[in-house]
This record gives C-alpha cells, structure tokens and sequence, in this order.
C-alpha cells in the first residue's frame, strides 16, 4: 500500500512491479538497459490522475521523475534507463492532478453549452498557485493565463489549449501526494554480465600459464569474451584421485585442480607446475589486449593437506573418530576434498578469511569469479561477502555453479549472484526447451536470474551429446548461443566433439582431464571452431541476440522443429532462429510468424539472410516452409531483411 499518512491522499498505489519478494530483493540491469515499472494507481470519483516513476543513482540523494502512463483496468506504466554501475532506487509517486481534473470538466460542459463563469474563476486559481511553484518566463506566463480567465472577453475554448496543459503539468501541485512505501533496488552490473560468450579450459593441459597465453589469439579470433580456467591452486597430496576418478593415485598423476591445497600453499597460492604469480598477471594482461577476460574458479574446499586444515582445524566438522569429515554427494565420494563447517563457534573469522581470497584475486586483476557449488555453503555468507565485494567494486561478475534444486538456485542470484548455470543442458525436446527458457525469460525470474547456458562442462556429458555425433554439438551450439545471451563450452571437449563417458549411464567424460593432463589437437578436420567462430561473429553483429528478455517462440507443424525470435526495440534487427532438433533426419515444416508483432507488411515479401550460409531467401506472409538437414546444417540462423523502396521506385533489403 501507499503512504497515507494525513488521510488526505487520495490516490491508492498497489502491485508495484518489478518487486522481488515484497521488495526485500533487487532486481538486476546492465548499463543503458530500460527498468519498466508498473503499477495499480485508482482513487476514490473521478478526478484525473497524474503519476511517475521516482528513480536515483545511490550517489545522488535528489529523485528523478519519469511520467508513467494509464494503459488499462487501473494499470499504469513507466520506465527510466540506467546509465552507471551500482545501485538505483526507484518508488512510484501519485497525486489527482487539479487542473486536468478541472480541464476535463470544463471540455464536457462546453460541449454541453453549460455556463463555465465560475468554473474559469476555479481555473484561474488553480493557475495562479502553478505560478507560485514555478520561476521566470514560466511563472509570467502562467500569471497572464489566470489574468485572462479572469476577463470578461476569454473565449473559454482557449482554456484547453495544448501549451497551457504541458505548462500545467510541469508544474503540478503534488501537496497530497501518495507515494509508495518502498523504495526498491536496482544493481546495474556491466554489459558482460548479460552477453558474453565463455571458453574453459584447463591451463595443466597447455603448458600452463605461458601455453595460455598462446591460445589468446585463437579465442578472441574465434570470438570469445571470457577465458574460464578451474582452479589454479595447489594440489593437495593426502588421498589424490586417479584416473578417472580412481581412489588410487599412481606416481605422476597429477590429482583434480578442485582438491585445493598443499605444503606449496592454499587459496592464495598458485601451482608451481601452472606459473608463478607474474606469470599468472601476465595472462590477464596479454588477455586484456585480445579483449577477453580471465575468470577464475574459485572453490571453498581444501585438500586434506591445505594449510587451513593444520592451521585451523575448528573450521572443519570431525566425526566421532577425531577425523575430519571429507566431502560426500551420495553415491559420489571426494576423499581427495573436506568441506568448511560455515556453521563453527568461529564463523565469524571463517568468513573474513574466505572474502579475503576473493580480496586476494581482485587485487591481481581478477574481476570474474565462477563459483564452484555455491549451494553448498551458507546462503548468508554469500550476501554478506558479494554485498561486500560489490560495495567497492561494482564492475565484478559472479557466476554461480549450483546445479540444484530451483529455489536454491534462485536464492542464490537474489542474494547477489551475477549470473548462474542452469538446467539447459538437460532441456532437449522443444516442449522442454519452450517451457523452460519462457519460465527464465518472461516471468517474474528474469528479473534477478541471468542464466548462462552450457551445453558441458568438465562434470557434465549429458547423454544427447554422448549418442549423437557432431551434429548434437552442432545443435546444442546453437541453440545455447541464441537462446541465450551469454553462454559457454568445455572448450576443447566441445570443439573435438569429445563424447565418451566413463560407463553406461555416466556423464562422467571417460579419461576426464579433471584427473589427467589431456593433450588436444584442435586442429582436427572435425573440430567444430569454425562453426563455434561463426556464430559468436552473427551473436556479436545483432544486437538482438545480446538480450534475453526479447525471447518469443513460434508455433511450427512439426515437434522437431523449435523456431524463435529475438528483436531489438525498435525492430531494426530481428533475428529468427529455427533449428532441427533431430541429429540423424531431415526435417521440414511450416512455420507462423507474428507480422503485426514483427512490424511487417502483410502485402510485400521480406528477405531472410541465412547468416551461417548466407544464403537468402524470398519469404510472404506468416506462413513459410523450413527445411533442415543435420548432414549439412541443424540450424538457419536468419536476418530478417526488410523491403524498401527508395524515392527513386529502387528496392532493397535492409
């Protein structure tokens, strides 16, 4: 409900939107994106309502107003852009405005030729107390139409003039105004927190830090924004896992990056084998200069070897025995790893000592974080420690890693997660598909869930791309880097099509590189890169592709084919995708698209330019035949190009 605190404010402001969670929540944006506010606003009679979205940067204490609008059934509408990094505040704010409430009476009974004498005395007073808020020309003018209600020979037609009403209106009284009880939070985080595309790989398996370096050029030709690298710690000793995953380590193998901490150091320190730390500033550097970020993993759990274990052993839970409990996710066992007990009688010291490894990175020019099994922890320690990582750095990325359940995984970018993986990769049908991208795009969760899309990851071989050759890459790519703004791949596994897993029923890779140092040839004649370079160079030349909330499905004839569009604002770039989610056949059909809702003309064809081949084709009308073949290609990625005629009778396509 509204403030209404002398009884005298009329206007009643309820079901504010967006507000996550009654406020208790903010909702996210990237700069120059659009907040939309709406809201219920309705009074008692039947005066005019007048009503604006109150907005402000954190750093400025005055309120900005931007002028909502009636749309229906009591439903109001406004928006305001975000324009800087940090926290905005907005609130909605309305009053019955007194002069289109006497305006609009004064229209009906000149139209029913009553006698308005009075009501243009009525009039007069209401502009002079206008004049009184106003200052300069403003205040003169104002003062001068009140004289002339006043006079004998007003016409009182004049009384509804244009001028006189945008004159009135930015000089509203709002003496009585209402405005809503809470002011609700914005964090505007930068422009790759919602597109980007991310490649992980393993930096034991390059060379280390110098071997990463040498594939900076490829990335960033093949159009990457972020280089994701697991772990880069030392390697605990104590219960090392094998090849594949085996509880017995042989000499020289080299144990999972995920098992952190050794004599050589904890999450602080780097692995002697991978560099030392200028090495490591050197990557982030020469990576600065291609235009890709390093991100780093960052995973709060210890070898059994960690210094942390020794140092601080009140930080960990013990068993009955007297040994520490090491991690466990039924029937999966981690004796390589023991967890942080986040609920000890030293919490308190627990928690300042793992914000400082964050501290730690940033200092080194760390400014994205993927954040290995977030869920696991205390949700409270989260939206402490981002609250305060953000406060003085408001440029950083959060990525959480909590494949779990959804409300978890929701809590978790509430509390200030800036992106999180999600349940894509085990989305495979287009009903599947459909239903889950509308539930993160077009709902209330679009609002503080931004969903980056991998198709695998070191733990995840999911079974359609273990049955289905290339073109269930193929299909997975393009669908992650379409229906998704940001997305990302195990990169070399990805690009090599790698789709063996450990056993029937595992999405465990076989030979996993989590356990041994693999040595890939990505320049194999199967390698997907030049696909994966061609769709990130068609995601970064349409601005349509680098949103999510655009997302519209279309209907199509057949369950194998899954169409959709993604369309800027003003409709000067509209991109349909259409891709055959059957690896093995061919498949055609009929698709229908919105004309009206895609601004196009039902009488002239429109161009689509099929940007993987660039093929073009002649199309009319909502109803238009689709037919794809996985041996040559699972997807049309198309342009929409629009019919033009010049005023010299030439016609294109724009």
């Amino acid at each position: 409900m509204s403030k209404n605190l002398s009884g005298r404010s009329r206007c009643i402001i309820e079901n504010v939107a967006p507000e996550i969670d009654g406020g208790k929540f903010p909702i996210k944006r990237t700069i120059g994106e659009k907040v939309v506010v709406e809201a219920d606003i309705f009074a008692d009679g039947h005066d005019v309502i007048s009503a604006v979205v109150k907005f402000r940067n954190e750093k400025n204490p005055g309120w900005t107003d931007a002028p909502m609008k009636f749309f229906e059934d009591d439903r109001w509408r406004g928006e305001f852009a975000v324009t800087e990094l940090g926290n905005y505040f907005y609130t909605v704010e309305a009053w019955i405005n007194r002069f289109q409430s006497w305006r609009a009476d004064l229209k009906k009974k000149l139209d029913a030729d009553q006698n308005v004498f009075v009501e243009l005395l009525v009039g007069a007073d209401i502009m002079e107390e206008a004049a009184a808020r106003a200052a300069g020309a403003d205040a003169d003018t104002l003062r001068d139409w009140a004289k002339e209600l006043r006079g004998k020979k007003f016409a009182a037609a004049r009384a509804l003039d244009k001028a006189l009403a945008g004159l009135m209106n930015r000089h509203a009284g709002r003496k009585l105004a209402s405005v809503y009880e809470k002011e609700l939070r914005v964090v505007v985080d930068r422009e790759l927190a919602r597109f980007g595309a991310w490649y992980e790989l393993f930096p034991r398996s390059f060379g280390g830090f110098h071997g990463c370096v040498k594939q900076l050029p490829r990335l960033a030709k093949m159009g990457f924004d972020v280089l994701y690298l697991p772990p880069i710690h030392p390697i605990g000793k104590s219960f090392r896992k094998g090849k594949n995953n085996s509880v017995k380590c042989k000499p020289g193998e080299p144990g999972s990056p995920w098992a952190i901490g050794s004599g050589e150091g904890g999450h602080k320190a780097i692995h002697p084998e991978l560099g030392t730390l200028k090495d490591f500033q050197h990557l982030i550097a020469k990576a600065r200069e291609h235009k890709i970020e390093i991100a780093l993993d960052i995973a709060f759990q210890c070898a059994p070897d960690h210094p942390y274990v020794r140092e601080h052993p009140q930080w960990f839970r013990k068993r009955p025995d007297g040994t520490i409990q090491y991690a466990e996710n039924p029937p999966k066992k981690y004796q390589d790893i023991v967890p942080f007990d986040f609920e000890c009688d030293d919490w308190e010291n627990l928690w300042r000592e793992l914000k400082s490894v964050f501290e730690f990175w940033i200092s080194h020019g760390i400014k994205i974080f993927r954040v290995d099994n977030p869920h696991t922890k205390t949700f409270g320690f989260w939206e402490w420690c981002i609250g305060e990582l953000k406060a003085g750095n408001p440029e950083l990325i959060f990525l959480s890693e909590a494949f779990t359940r959804p409300k978890p995984m929701y809590r978790l970018a509430k509390l200030g997660f800036t992106q999180s993986y999600n349940y894509f990769p085990w989305r495979n049908s287009k009903d599947e598909l459909e239903s889950y991208l509308i539930s993160l795009t077009q709902t209330d969760v679009a609002e503080f869930f931004r969903p980056n899309l991998w198709p695998n990851t070191p733990d995840i071989l999911t079974q359609f791309l273990q049955m289905d050759g290339p073109a269930a890459f193929s299909i997975r790519l393009a669908l992650a880097a379409t229906l998704g703004a940001s997305y990302g791949i195990y990169g070399p596994a990805f690009e090599l099509c790698e789709n063996t897993p450990r056993e029937q029923g595992s999405e465990e890779y076989l030979n996993s590189e989590k356990y041994e140092i693999k040595h890939w040839n990505l320049s194999a004649p199967h390698s997907l890169d030049a696909l994966i370079t061609r769709v990130n160079g068609i995601r970064r030349d349409n601005p349509a592709l680098q949103s999510n909330r655009n997302l519209i499905f279309h209907h199509t004839d057949n369950p194998e084919l899954i169409a959709y569009t993604k369309s800027t604002d003003d409709k000067s770039n509209t991109v349909l995708v259409v891709v055959n989610l059957n690896p093995h056949y061919k498949h055609s059909g009929w698709i229908d698209l919105p004309l009206d809702e895609l601004e196009l003309d039902r009488q002239k064809t429109f161009q689509m330019h099929d940007l993987l081949t660039d093929a073009r084709y002649l199309w009319r009308g909502s109803h238009n035949y689709i037919e794809l073949n996985p041996a040559f290609s699972s997807a049309h990625i198309f342009r929409l190009r629009r019919h033009v005629r010049t005023e010299h009778d030439f016609d294109y396509f724009m």
